[in-house]
C-alpha cells in the first residue's frame, strides 16, 4: 500500500511539473509578444506612420488569441488524469457511447425457446366442418323460376372474393338462381380478366349445385335479353333486409343485379347459412389450372430451398401509406412525398401521424416485420417468400428486413419471365399466384389487416390452425420506438408477451368477433373425447393472457367515429364516416386499399 501511495505522489509531481513547464512557456510566450508590442508602438511613434491602426488591431488579435489558448487549453492528459480516480466516471461515459452498439444488438439466431415455431400446439384439436344440416333445404327444392339475381364485385381480387361468397348466400336466401358474378374491371387494377380467367367456373357451379342453382349468363325472355334492375343494399344488410328491400323488385322485375357487392351481408347470420359461406369460399372457389400449376411450381421451388419456410404479405405502398396519414421518420422528405399523393383526397382530416399509430393503424415496416420475426424465434437461415406490389422506397426500404432474412425470395425471383408473362398483365393472376404460396406456406405474416391478410387467416384456421401471425400493432409500435433503451433479450421478452393472441391458435378470437371470413368459428369444429391444452391448468394462465390480448384485437377493427377511417376499414365498416371518400368522387381508391 506504501509503495501504492508512493507511486500516485510520483506521478501526481510530475504532472504538476508538466503544468508549471507549460505555463512557464505560455509566459514566457506572452512576454515575447509584449516586448513586440512596444517595439512597435515606439517605431510607430517615431515615425508616425499610416499603419499604426492596422498594426494595433493584428497585434491586439494575436494577443487574445495566445491568451485564450493558454487558458483554455487542458493539459494532454489531464482528463484521463481525472478521470482514472474516478471508475465510476469511466464505467458511465463508456456505456453512454456503446449505447446503441451494444445494449440492443439483434442475434442472428432466434435461439432456443423450446417450442416448435412452425405448429400451434393445440392445432390437432381442431378441424373445419362445413356440411349443411339436414334441415337445410336443397336448390331443387326451394329456387324459384324467372328469378335471377346478378352481381357486380368491387375492388381487389380478394375483396371480390368476399363479394363472391356472399352473393351465393344471398341467392339462396332469395330462392333466386345466380348468374355468374361480373369482376371488377374498372377500379385502382384495372384488371380485365373475367370470372372465369381466374377462377374454374365449372366446378364452382357443379360443387355449388345442391346449395344454389347457378349459370353463367342471363338467359333470354320469350327471345329477348332481360332487362334487370340494377341496385344497391346497405352494407352488412341482413336476411330479412334482402327480403324487405331485394325480394320485391326481384319478384317485379324478375332480374336484379346488385352493384359495388363487397361486405353487403351481415357477418351474423344463422349456422347454416354461415356454413354455405365456408363451402363456397373453402371448396368451391378453385382457381383456374394454370393458375393453379405455377402457383404449385412456386411452392415446390420454395421447398427446394427450404423445408419449412415463412409467408409474409407486405403491404407498403406509397399511396396507402399516404392515405393511412402515417409517418415513418423520413423527415421532411417522407412528408413532403406522401403529403402530396394525400392531398388527392380533399375530405381527409388533417392527418394525426401519432395518433393513427397508437390505434395500431399502421402497417408495421419491413424492417419492424424482421425484428418481429427475430424475437419470436426465427433465425437469419430461415426462408422468406415476399408478396407484396411497389415498395415505397424501394430497396432502401427493404434493405433492413433482407439483412436480417437473407433468403429473401419473391414470384418475380424463383419463377422466370417466360413463366410469368401470361400472368404479369393481370393483377388479379398475379395475386391469385401469392395467394397460393401465402396458404401452403407452413407460417404466415402480414404486417397489415387487409382483406388477404383477413381472407387468409380465415382459411388457415379452417385447414388445420396452421401459423398465422398478425402483429399487435396496438402494443408493438411502442416497443419500437423504445427499443434502443432496452436489450434484446427485454426486447424479445415483450414481443412474444403482446403476441399471444396474435398466432393463428385456435379460439383466440371469441365466437361472432371480427369479421367471419377471418373466424369462420362456425365452420370449426372440436375433436371429441380430447383433452385441449387450455383445459390444462398448466396453460390456463396464457391462455387467458391471449384472451385479454384478443379482446383488444377486435379493439382494433373499429376506429373511433371522430377520426379518419383506417385505409384497411374504408370501404368495410357499415356506416359512412366524417371525412369518408365517397365512391363518387374517388371510384378507384375503394380496390386499391381494400387488398
Amino acid at each position: 500500500m506504501l509503495m501504492l501511495k508512493n507511486l500516485k505522489q510520483l506521478i501526481f509531481s510530475v504532472e504538476m511539473k508538466k503544468k508549471k513547464r507549460e505555463r512557464n512557456n505560455n509566459n514566457i510566450l506572452l512576454q515575447a509578444f509584449n516586448e513586440l508590442f512596444i517595439g512597435l508602438n515606439v517605431i510607430l511613434w517615431r515615425k508616425r506612420h499610416r499603419l499604426f491602426s492596422l498594426i494595433s488591431v493584428v497585434s491586439g488579435c494575436l494577443l487574445l488569441l495566445l491568451f485564450a489558448f493558454s487558458v483554455f487549453t487542458p493539459p494532454p492528459t489531464a482528463t484521463d488524469h481525472f478521470l482514472s480516480h474516478h471508475p465510476s466516471a469511466v464505467k458511465k461515459t463508456e456505456v453512454v457511447e456503446s449505447n446503441f452498439d451494444m445494449v440492443f444488438q439483434v442475434p442472428a439466431s432466434g435461439g432456443t425457446l423450446g417450442r416448435d415455431l412452425w405448429s400451434l400446439s393445440q392445432s390437432k384439436f381442431y378441424y373445419g366442418c362445413s356440411n349443411a344440416s339436414k334441415s337445410f333445404q336443397t336448390a331443387d327444392m326451394k329456387t324459384h323460376p324467372n328469378r335471377y339475381l346478378m352481381i357486380a364485385t368491387s375492388g381487389g381480387l380478394n375483396q371480390q372474393r368476399t363479394g363472391i361468397i356472399d352473393a351465393v348466400v344471398v341467392a339462396y336466401i332469395l330462392n333466386a338462381t345466380l348468374v355468374i358474378p361480373k369482376l371488377d374491371q374498372h377500379s385502382y387494377w384495372k384488371d380485365t380478366s373475367g370470372f372465369a380467367e381466374i377462377f374454374n367456373v365449372d366446378w364452382f357451379i357443379s360443387s355449388l349445385s345442391r346449395d344454389v342453382e347457378i349459370i353463367k349468363e342471363l338467359p333470354r325472355n320469350e327471345g329477348k335479353a332481360w332487362i334487370p334492375r340494377s341496385m344497391r343494399v346497405p352494407r352488412k344488410c341482413n336476411s330479412k333486409c334482402y327480403q324487405i328491400r331485394v325480394l320485391p323488385v326481384l319478384n317485379k322485375k324478375h332480374a336484379v343485379e346488385l352493384t359495388k357487392f363487397d361486405y353487403r351481408l351481415s357477418n351474423r347470420l344463422e349456422t347454416d347459412l354461415q356454413k354455405l359461406r365456408c363451402r363456397v369460399n373453402y371448396q368451391a372457389l378453385r382457381f383456374t389450372d394454370s393458375i393453379l400449376e405455377l402457383g404449385k411450381i412456386l411452392v415446390e421451388r420454395m421447398r427446394m430451398k427450404a423445408k419449412q419456410f415463412i409467408a409474409l404479405h407486405l403491404r407498403f405502398e406509397p399511396d396507402m401509406l399516404a392515405f393511412s396519414g402515417c409517418y415513418y421518420g423520413g423527415g421532411e422528405k417522407e412528408r413532403g412525398e406522401l403529403g402530396a399523393i394525400r392531398k388527392r383526397w380533399k375530405t381527409l382530416h388533417v392527418s394525426n401521424p401519432e395518433k393513427v399509430r397508437r390505434h395500431g393503424r399502421c402497417p408495421l415496416t419491413p424492417e419492424e416485420v424482421g425484428l418481429m420475426l427475430r424475437a419470436l424465434g426465427f433465425g437469419n437461415d430461415v426462408h422468406i417468400y415476399v408478396a407484396s406490389g411497389e415498395v415505397y422506397r424501394g430497396e432502401e426500404t427493404l434493405a433492413p428486413l433482407k439483412a436480417l432474412f437473407p433468403n429473401f425470395h419473391s414470384k418475380e425471383t424463383i419463377a422466370t419471365k417466360e413463366e410469368l408473362a401470361p400472368f404479369s398483365s393481370f393483377s388479379g393472376r398475379m395475386a391469385a399466384l401469392d395467394y397460393i404460396v401465402c396458404d401452403e406456406s407452413d407460417v404466415f405474416v402480414t404486417n397489415n389487416n387487409g382483406n388477404m391478410a383477413r381472407i387468409l387467416a380465415g382459411r388457415r384456421r379452417y385447414f388445420g390452425h396452421k401459423t398465422t401471425i398478425r402483429p399487435n400493432a396496438k402494443k408493438l409500435y411502442k416497443l419500437f420506438l423504445d427499443r434502443n433503451n432496452m436489450t434484446w433479450d427485454e426486447f424479445a421478452s415483450k414481443v412474444r408477451t403482446y403476441q399471444i393472441g396474435f398466432m393463428g391458435e385456435p379460439k383466440e378470437v371469441k365466437p361472432g368477433k371480427g369479421e367471419f371470413h377471418e373466424n369462420p368459428d362456425s365452420c370449426i369444429c372440436q375433436a371429441n373425447g380430447l383433452k385441449t391444452p387450455e383445459e390444462d391448468d398448466e396453460n390456463s394462465k396464457e391462455r387467458k393472457e391471449g384472451a385479454e390480448v384478443s379482446d383488444e384485437q377486435q379493439q382494433q377493427q373499429q376506429p373511433p367515429l371522430e377520426e379518419d377511417p383506417d385505409w384497411t376499414d374504408i370501404f368495410y365498416l357499415d356506416k359512412e364516416l366524417p371525412g369518408m371518400i365517397t365512391k363518387q368522387e374517388h371510384p378507384d381508391v375503394e380496390g386499391f386499399f381494400s387488398d
